[in-house]
């Protein structure tokens, strides 16, 4: 398989034939307007069209969604990552509300990235829960089932009285970190919180583990970091589920060349990538920084490489649609 610069396309279709197509139930999938690109994808391995879907904006800000064809009686797949914007997470909602009223049979909201997970608990007093609001939003909205990918901590998944499909963007990096044919592969992780990722990847790659303890001055400021174990003369990958300004990432890549290390690349499935995020990349000992198409990456850091999710989300897709197990093909 050849892994292109920002995107590597689908390299081959779910559906082959009409038949295999009126095997399954009448489906429709649709998408908001930030994951479009992704959606479109996700048809072609599907085997068919994005359907047909309007969203008019007002001056005010406010904006509508409408279904431009009927979807009486199909099971709707609405593709929608909830990243910044909150706008992103209001469309989705929307979409849900129409796709209900519009008497849909069922309603999956496909979520690459579900965002607010971060907040998945109460770790001071007084503070919200934003992963449990997000899940209540969509459930009251009308989703009948969740397909997502790395959620930032799995109990997330029991915020939901709806079937979560929960799949892993391990299932695409790690076919490309072995491609890489590293003489001395490490795997680490940028923080211990990271650990049990890092760890499906160390055996799955037959590669020693070493961990990093970071220590935090406040929220996206790293103030120390420290590695446990030993990476010189070593090739690291930094395993991680996301990142959002890159200052965890590269100052644990800085302190592996410190260290010793040969070598210092960076895996994570969702591709945040805010404010000064591609300037410290760049600047950074990072080789490179892989992630998934899972969120659209529109900077110029030259360090960055995204690997397509599409065929993935479209298998999840077949499988539900034919009723089978999705865990069998995508459990780790």
């Amino acid at each position: 398989m050849l892994y292109k610069k920002n995107h590597v396309p689908s390299q081959h279709k779910c559906i082959n034939t009409k038949k295999e197509m009126n095997e399954r139930r009448p489906f429709k999938v649709f998408s908001g307007t930030k994951s479009r690109y992704l959606a479109e994808r996700i048809c072609e391995s599907l085997g068919c069209q994005l359907g047909n879907l309007i969203i008019t904006h007002f001056a005010d800000g406010e904006f509508a969604v409408s279904f431009e064809e009927s979807i009486r009686g199909r099971d709707v797949y609405l593709v929608q990552s909830t990243f910044p914007n909150s706008d992103n997470l209001m469309e989705l909602l929307l979409m849900i509300d129409a796709a209900k009223r519009a008497s849909a049979r069922k309603i999956i909201a496909v979520i690459p990235y579900f965002g607010w997970a971060r907040q998945d608990r109460k770790d001071k007093p007084r503070v919200s829960i934003g992963a449990k609001l997000v899940a209540d939003l969509l459930s009251v909205a009308g989703i009948d089932r969740l397909i997502t990918m790395d959620l930032h901590a799995d109990q997330i998944q029991g915020f939901f009285d709806v079937p979560v499909d929960h799949l892993y963007g391990s299932l695409i990096c790690i076919p490309y970190i072995a491609s890489l044919n590293l003489p001395n592969l490490v795997i680490a992780t940028p923080d211990v919180g990271g650990s049990k990722r890092a760890a499906l990847f160390s055996k799955r790659l037959n590669a020693p583990l070493v961990l990093c303890n970071k220590t935090r001055a406040r929220a996206n400021e790293v103030e120390s970091i420290q590695i446990i174990g030993d990476v010189k003369g070593m090739d690291v990958v930094l395993v991680d589920d996301m990142v959002d300004t890159a200052g965890t990432i590269t100052r644990a890549a800085d302190e592996m060349i410190k260290a010793g290390a040969n070598s210092v690349r960076a895996v994570a499935s969702h591709c945040v990538m805010s404010g000064p995020a591609s300037e410290r990349v760049e600047q950074s000992s990072l080789e490179e920084i892989v992630f998934t198409d899972s969120i659209p990456y529109n900077g110029d850091c030259k360090k960055v490489k995204q690997l397509s999710v599409a065929d993935m989300f479209a298998r999840a897709i077949d499988r539900v649609l034919r009723d089978e197990s999705v865990s069998e093909e995508f459990d780790f």
